[in-house]
């Protein structure tokens, strides 16, 4: 099955203003606190980047690495890869993923993420999928909701491709 890009779904600028908009809030909600802001491999690698270049408060990064994506679906499966180097009892903490979509993972996530007692636990999805949660998770911080179907770009892939795109875009069969 041959993919191809079909149409740009949210342009470089709207994500730009967007992450913006997102780091003013949370310069304001952080200031004078230490922030851990843990970033989900490999999607918010991109996310994190920009983020990191418009805060102003004492933050620190770490990565974890989940999987539960095979080619176009989720498997249901949670895998971590890679776990934190950071202690984050009693931290103030902000995960950092690309996309919400069924809320598997980052209802896993934070439930793990609990037991090990930070001081809190907030969660950014820069992409939103409406209406698709099985496991409903608080975002905090939302960039932008979209549909079903199924995207690339701005850090999301098929089978690791088109992660670098700097705009989300729909991928569909050529």
């Amino acid at each position: 099955m041959k993919l191809k890009i079909s149409k740009t779904l949210i342009s470089k600028e709207e994500i730009e203003d967007k992450v913006s908009e997102i780091a003013n809030s949370i310069n304001n909600d952080y200031k004078n606190k230490e922030l851990i802001i843990i970033g989900i491999l490999k999607g918010a690698f991109i996310v994190i980047s920009d983020l990191a270049k418009k805060l102003n408060i004492d933050v620190t990064f770490d990565f974890m690495s989940i999987k539960s994506y095979e080619g176009t679906s989720s498997s249901g499966q949670i895998k971590i890869d890679k776990d934190l180097d950071t202690d984050i009892t009693g931290k103030h903490i902000l995960i950092v993923e690309d996309i919400l979509d069924t809320g598997l993972t980052l209802s896993h996530l934070k439930n793990l993420l609990e037991s090990r007692n930070p001081e809190s636990i907030e969660m950014l999805c820069i992409f939103v999928k409406k209406d698709v949660a099985k496991n409903p998770v608080h975002i905090k911080y939302k960039g932008f909701e979209i549909g079903p179907e199924f995207v690339v770009g701005y850090g999301l892939d098929y089978n690791g491709k088109f992660r670098e795109l700097p705009y989300l875009a729909v991928l569909s069969e050529a």
